[in-house]
């Protein structure tokens, strides 16, 4: 992976002001989740690093704030297959093309936070949720923009950009159900995958 260098300028995360973003992600999370505003700002800082007219993936190395970003500013979900998530716990994120695999990654620089007291306590955890000045902690956000971030250029493995090819669909022998046959007999919950008693 090569280390390339952030954007700098005035806050603009997708078509939003910071102030626009902070009011989705209260509509969207249910609350202005700071790790879903400073992934926007991630998100923003990718895409300028993207060629245009390309088809492309995401991936998320955290399913905690990540991964709402993401579906609040691309094309890419969960739903439709193009926003995968690696849960490595790290707060990063990367963008690539569905063809090649060459992309951009962008990860918070735990160096680049040592500036920023309320966003270290936050990420850190170094005190309670409920001690965290939220205003300080957004307006500090807001400040430091992309220059938190660190990119990087990255190629994804070939093996994750191979499609997965789906069996046609038929009814497992034991639940009735319809599932891609995978040629085991029944289907995955069926054969003790099942997150229910």
């Amino acid at each position: 992976m090569r280390e390339i260098g952030s954007t700098e300028g005035p806050i603009k995360i997708g078509p939003y002001s910071f102030l626009e973003f902070f009011e989705e992600v209260r509509k969207f999370h249910s609350f202005p989740a700071p790790g879903v505003v400073l992934g926007g700002i991630m998100v923003e800082a990718a895409l300028k690093h993207m060629p245009s007219g390309i088809l492309f993936n995401a991936l998320s190395e955290t399913h905690k704030c990540l991964p709402d970003a993401i579906q609040l500013l691309t094309p890419c979900t969960i739903g439709n297959g193009w926003l995968s998530i690696r849960n490595f716990g790290r707060f990063a994120l990367a963008f690539y093309d569905k063809e090649t695999g060459k992309g951009i990654r962008v990860c918070l620089d735990p160096a680049r936070i040592e500036e920023w007291p309320e966003i270290k306590i936050w990420y850190y955890k170094l005190k309670p949720k409920e001690e965290v000045d939220s205003e300080i902690l957004l307006d500090s956000i807001h400040k430091a923009g992309s220059s938190l971030c660190r990119l990087q250029e990255i190629q994804i493995q070939p093996v994750l950009l191979k499609k997965v090819k789906r069996g046609n669909r038929i009814i497992c022998p034991q639940c009735l159900e319809a599932y891609p046959d995978d040629g085991h007999g029944a289907c995955p919950a069926c054969r003790g995958g099942s997150p229910y008693i």
